[in-house]
């Protein structure tokens, strides 16, 4: 008598040209929403019952492998697809598929994703290592690989994480070049007349990102209520400047205005109606603080070269726009502004990274707590 099939077992047959005993269990359905089965092969019908055992076994405990003919690229290029594209905002994305298809394919996406194994991963490090890539942006690309791996476990394509058993590169922060308070009073000085002097005068003491200067509209600005809502910033995504989301939820955020910002921004307006005037018909209106002469959106990369310009203006050295934003940041520590203010001013996802990246600046607060310590209980 024919003994009774257990739960996702398929039928037992023995292949006419071969006479080899087959059998496959279900998988359940696949990514693609097509429903998966795996084939099990043996000499007897008993050898093919017992791997099928098994195979259901390790199933159950979360370590079958469900696929054998996916290559590595194969999936990551549908992870891309399915799973990064809809989460990710347009740039974050187009660095991620720009590090998957420079980087990761060409190097390991022949391999079936079933046997890619720690030792690809280790020697793909190793390699862009020695070709001269940074530390960093391999840190990125493993990170990028973690997370897409960390998908197939989910949809039980691989029983494990292969690139969370490898250690990233390590790497040190770059060095930070914050201005002193007397040289952002000279860059501050140095643009005064200039068609960008708000813009470097709300960058300074507020720290904001490039992109989330460039793309402030004006509604964004309430002078009734001294405050500046940040809610998009201005990007390259395919070639096209583009207004997106903020890098991070807590980056949309509102700051409350400094004096010297509000008067700023109130003369900068004035400004930009002269402009529009003087435009005419070239004017195209986008509603943006800080266009270029004709209401467009101004090329991220012009205002690098800008800055350049009024540093040399000023006689000081030259720094990155992301300098500015760190200069921010040293100010507002000096003034004695609590880290959480900051973080919330800054726009950082969370305090830890505030207290991450500006660490070595609390330096003299650590000096001065203990000095305190001494005035209280020195005498004992």
């Amino acid at each position: 008598m024919a003994t009774r099939r257990g739960h996702n077992e398929g039928s037992i047959y023995q292949r006419a040209s071969d006479s080899l005993w087959v059998g496959s269990i279900n998988l359940g359905y696949g990514p693609d929403g097509k429903r998966k089965r795996k084939p099990i092969y043996g000499k007897t019908r008993k050898e093919v019952a017992e791997k099928m055992k098994a195979a259901l076994r390790d199933q159950q405990l979360g370590v079958l492998i469900t696929t054998a003919r996916q290559t590595t690229g194969q999936f990551l290029t549908r992870w891309l697809e399915d799973v990064a594209r809809p989460s990710l905002r347009a740039s974050t994305y187009e660095t991620q598929e720009s590090h998957v298809r420079v980087h990761l394919i060409p190097s390991f996406g022949h391999v079936p994703l079933q046997q890619l194994t720690p030792q690809h991963i280790q020697a793909f490090i190793k390699y862009k290592l020695e070709s001269g890539l940074s530390p960093h942006t391999i840190s990125d690309i493993h990170g990028i690989l973690r997370h897409a791996l960390g998908q197939a476990v989910k949809w039980n394509l691989v029983p494990r994480n292969v690139a969370a058993l490898v250690d990233k590169p390590r790497w040190e922060r770059p060095q930070m070049n914050c201005l002193t308070p007397e040289q952002a009073l000279q860059l501050l000085v140095a643009v005064k007349g200039d068609r960008f002097e708000a813009l470097y005068t709300v960058a300074v003491p507020l720290g904001l990102r490039r992109g989330e200067a460039l793309g402030l509209k004006w509604e964004d600005v309430d002078f009734d209520k001294g405050l500046l809502h940040v809610r998009r910033t201005l990007q390259r995504v395919g070639g096209k400047l583009q207004l997106t989301e903020p890098k991070t939820r807590t980056s949309r955020r509102s700051i409350n205005l400094p004096q010297i910002c509000i008067a700023a921004l109130r003369g900068h307006k004035d400004l930009q109606r002269w402009e529009k005037r003087l435009a005419g018909d070239r004017w195209q209106e986008h509603e943006l603080v800080f266009p270029t002469g004709i209401g467009t959106p101004y090329e991220p990369n012009n205002l690098k070269r800008h800055l350049q310009r009024m540093l040399d203006k000023a006689g000081l050295p030259h720094i990155r726009i992301h300098d500015l934003r760190h200069t921010a940041a040293s100010l507002m520590l000096a003034q004695g502004i609590q880290p959480k203010v900051i973080s919330e001013i800054l726009g950082h996802s969370r305090i830890g990274v505030t207290l991450d990246i500006y660490a070595h600046l609390y330096e003299p607060a650590r000096q001065e707590a203990a000095d305190r310590m001494d005035q209280l209980l020195g005498g004992l």
